[in-house]
């Protein structure tokens, strides 16, 4: 049987790309070598608590706002329901001894900011306004169609033409003068992994844009998503296959210029008239296509791609009450010191030797089971723990993933997190029932990304925009999507999908999402049940009355 197009990989680009193809008649099939599909949208069950690696909040999910937009086009919104984490701080920055949040609106950022550095006003206003015009400069470009838009794009984009080759660092220092004001503008760095010296400005317009309005959480955290996606797949007649390893992708043609398929490790052989992957690039054309079928050009510039940091996740069932304990549905950036400089903190984040140090230097710190409170059974909260790491301080172990030297190490690595985090929720440590941390091998076996990295390619000047790596590549019928592509994060590599998709049909993004009648995203309140409606209450009464069989699985 051949195919119209097959999918290697399962995140969300991939299965956004699957959803366009199969909407527009294409027989697709989606391979997954994982065992469940969604790359880092999959979630996963500890004792049966759920937690999702790569799903923390997502934003723009407003009426007539992208993300919403996203999923109504694709006819998976009805499927969704999020939660608004906490409005007067979606994201907390606990930096030494200071207590910033940043609220879900724009207008209550500057006030609170201004009201908290007064001297700054002015220059808070004027750099929150450079970042929302840029970001939304960003948002125009794939919009862009006709005669008259392309006649007028420099000036309907003239803030990200002027602000566009600078990294974060050298607008912020221009307009911003406090040191402490200066780090909490930086803190969301972290959601594309680089200090303010290496950071895009325009990535980071866009990642503060994208929460201007708040973070959501979808109900049933990243496999809802997954869930919703792969039912829309096969509504459209698509498949999705997991524990499906592609070794190779099949060439023909002259000198091997075109993609017909794919091979599985079983042997197994996959025709299709177009192959999409949603690896990374040194997955896909040095493990799929083999170096020997490139060119000079992309062999040179594969050698000199950098990828993002990796991390260490720890993931946490406590036996607390975690809002006593002083955490909501916000996320929490702590950082030890108010005077350590952004680019120094991620200087030390990134050394090799991670057993150097009693403590890490900053973590990222959320509790799901206040997010999604229909996943709360009244007394044992999820949480999870994450901090940047350079994937080379696990070198040593390479091939050694289960050795006892390896597993003594990750203990090692788990007290050093809880070190910290007791600082923080003191007395957290005596109520943890069960722990498991996730490493760069554990990013790598289950996501397959290179080096275990979180963010495809790493978002600097030279890697992203016209500079990135692009759908369409030098194979014949073979593309690529996800977060080395277009955009990092869930709606950055969703929306790299449908315009893989959009480049494959001769079509537009807007053509291929355009509304679906009766489509509609469901929003509830994470810190107010008032709405909830009755189905949600009985959720939540069903989910708490099975809290004494917990007790007695955390006991055996």
């Amino acid at each position: 049987m051949e195919y119209d197009a097959i999918i290697i990989g399962s995140g969300a680009g991939g299965l956004s790309s699957a959803i366009c193809l199969a909407k527009e008649g294409q027989k697709v099939l989606v391979l997954e070598q994982h065992d469940v599909p969604g790359g880092w949208c999959h979630s996963f069950y500890l004792k049966g608590h759920r937690f999702t690696p790569g799903v923390h909040y997502i934003g723009l999910l407003g009426d007539g706002e992208s993300t919403s937009e996203l999923y109504e086009g694709l006819g998976i919104a009805n499927e969704l329901v999020f939660f608004r984490m906490n409005p007067k701080g979606y994201d907390h920055c606990w930096i030494g001894d200071e207590r910033i949040d940043l609220p879900a609106n724009y207008d209550e950022l500057v006030q609170s900011l201004s009201a908290r550095f007064p001297k700054e006003k002015k220059n808070i206003i004027k750099y929150l306004d450079i970042v929302k015009k840029v970001s939304r400069q960003i948002q125009l470009i794939p919009k862009m169609k006709g005669f008259w838009d392309h006649i007028t794009i420099p000036f309907r984009t003239r803030h990200m033409g002027k602000y566009g080759l600078f990294t974060l660092k050298k607008i912020i220092d221009r307009y911003i003068e406090d040191p402490l004001l200066k780090t909490v503008l930086n803190i969301q760095c972290g959601d594309h992994g680089l200090p303010p010296g290496k950071a895009s400005f325009p990535v980071h317009c866009a990642v503060m844009d994208h929460y201007f309005k708040g973070g959501f959480y979808p109900m049933g955290g990243g496999g809802a998503l997954v869930k919703a996606m792969t039912n829309r797949i096969k509504e459209l007649g698509g498949e999705v296959r997991t524990s499906q390893n592609v070794t190779r992708i099949l060439l023909e043609g002259e000198k091997k210029k075109s993609a017909v398929g794919v091979e599985l490790a079983n042997g197994e052989k996959i025709f299709a008239k177009n192959i999409i992957s949603n690896a990374d690039p040194d997955k896909t054309y040095l493990g799929l296509v083999g170096k020997e079928n490139l060119s000079k050009k992309l062999t040179k510039r594969l050698s000199e791609t950098k990828y993002s940091c990796t991390s260490l996740m720890l993931f946490l069932i406590v036996d607390m009450d975690m809002r006593k304990a002083g955490m909501d549905s916000g996320n929490i950036w702590l950082m030890p010191d108010r005077d350590i400089d952004p680019d120094d903190l991620f200087e030390d984040m990134m050394k090799v030797d991670i057993s150097e140090g009693e403590e890490f230097p900053g973590f990222f710190i959320s509790c799901t089971t206040i997010k999604d409170p229909t996943s709360f059974d009244g007394r044992y909260h999820s949480m999870e723990v994450v901090t940047f790491i350079n994937h080379e301080s696990f070198s040593q172990f390479k091939n050694k993933e289960r050795s006892e030297e390896y597993l003594k190490f990750k203990e090692f690595l788990i007290k050093k997190i809880l070190k910290t985090l007791e600082k923080t929720f003191p007395g957290i440590c005596g109520k943890i029932v069960n722990k498991e941390l996730g490493t760069p091998f554990t990013n790598e076996h289950y996501i397959n990304s290179t080096n275990g990295c979180v963010y495809g390619t790493d978002k600097v000047l030279k890697q992203i925009g016209p500079f990135s790596y692009k759908a369409k590549s030098e194979i014949k019928n073979l593309y690529l999507c996800g977060a080395s592509i277009l955009s990092h994060g869930v709606a950055g590599a969703s929306y790299s999908g449908v315009q893989t998709a959009a480049g494959i049909l001769g079509k537009t993004q807007n053509d291929l999402i355009s509304s679906v009648e009766g489509q509609k995203v469901r929003i509830y309140e994470s810190e107010d049940d008032t709405d909830y409606p009755d189905w949600m209450k009985k959720k939540i009464e069903v989910k708490k009355s099975r809290v004494d069989s917990n007790v007695n699985r955390f006991s055996e």
